[in-house]
C-alpha cells in the first residue's frame, strides 16, 4: 500500500484579530494555503459576533481557502457563535460537536470531530478541532483531557489525530493524561505562544495509533502578527491500513 502524507495545521486564529488590532482574515488563509494543509484545527472562532463585524468568519475563510468547512459552537457571544472550527481538503462523512467538561462558572469549551476519506485511496480519519479551559486552576482541563481520551478513542486501529490549544504546558498533568492514549507531535517544547517572543507552549497536534503513524516533518510557522498564537504544522504519514 502506498503511503499517504497527511499535512495537518493547528491555528487560534484569535477570533481573526490580529495583533495590530486589525481584523483580516487574508493574512489566515495565507498561512493555511502557504502551508499547503490537508486538514485544519481552528480554535477562537467567530460566527456573525458584533466584535467581528458581524461576519461569519469560517464561510470567509471557507472561500479564501477553497476548503470544506464546519463549526462547533461552543457559546453565544455578542449575537453570534464562538468556538472551534475544521478545515479539510476532503469532504467530511460526518461530524459530531462534544461539549467538554467545566464549571459553571468557566467559559464552555468544544471538541469538533470529523470524520473523512483522506483521498480516494487514503485512510478514514478521524480528526478533532479542540479547545481546552484557560484558567489557572488545572481541574478543568483536567476533566477535559480525560473525557477526550474516553470518548475519541473509540476504535484502537483507526489513524486518529486530535489538535488544539490544550493551554498546558508540555511538562503538566494534563499533558500527561492525553499522552497516555496520544502521541505527541514532538519531544521538545516548540513555544508558540506570545506570538512575537514566544515563551509557552499550549498547541499540539496528538495522533493514534503509534504504529501507523511516521512524523515526516514538525515545525512552529513563523508568522507573528495575524493572532497572538503562532500555528503548529505537522507532517505525518500513514501507512496502516486504509
Amino acid at each position: 500500500m502506498v503511503p499517504t502524507t497527511l499535512r495537518v495545521l493547528t491555528y487560534n486564529i484569535h477570533h481573526g484579530e490580529g495583533r495590530d488590532g486589525r481584523f483580516d482574515l487574508s493574512r489566515v488563509a495565507d498561512v493555511i494555503t502557504s502551508a499547503q494543509a490537508d486538514l485544519v484545527a481552528l480554535q477562537e472562532v467567530d460566527q456573525g459576533t458584533e466584535r467581528a463585524g458581524g461576519v461569519h468568519q469560517l464561510a470567509e475563510l471557507e472561500r479564501l481557502t477553497d476548503m470544506h468547512a464546519t463549526f462547533g459552537k461552543a457559546m453565544d457571544y455578542e449575537g453570534g457563535g464562538y468556538g472551534v472550527a475544521v478545515l479539510s481538503r476532503w469532504p467530511f462523512s460526518s461530524t459530531e460537536r462534544h461539549p467538554l467538561p467545566v464549571a459553571p462558572d468557566r467559559e464552555p469549551r468544544m471538541a469538533l470531530t470529523v470524520q473523512l476519506r483522506a483521498g480516494e485511496r487514503g485512510p478514514l480519519l478521524q480528526f478533532t478541532s479542540t479547545h481546552l479551559d484557560q484558567g489557572r486552576d488545572p481541574e478543568n482541563r483536567l476533566a477535559q483531557a480525560r473525557y477526550l481520551n474516553d470518548v475519541l478513542v473509540r476504535d484502537e486501529a483507526q489513524p486518529t489525530v486530535l489538535a488544539g490549544d490544550m493551554n498546558a504546558r508540555p511538562d503538566t498533568e494534563v499533558m500527561a493524561i492525553l499522552e497516555t492514549r496520544w502521541t505527541n507531535w514532538a519531544s521538545d517544547r516548540s513555544p508558540t505562544v506570545p506570538q512575537g517572543r514566544p515563551r509557552s507552549r499550549g498547541d499540539y497536534v496528538l495522533y493514534r495509533p503509534m504504529e501507523g503513524w511516521r512524523m515526516v516533518e514538525s515545525r512552529v510557522i513563523d508568522e507573528t502578527v495575524a493572532s497572538d498564537h503562532r500555528p503548529i504544522l505537522v507532517v505525518l504519514e500513514w501507512a496502516g491500513q486504509p
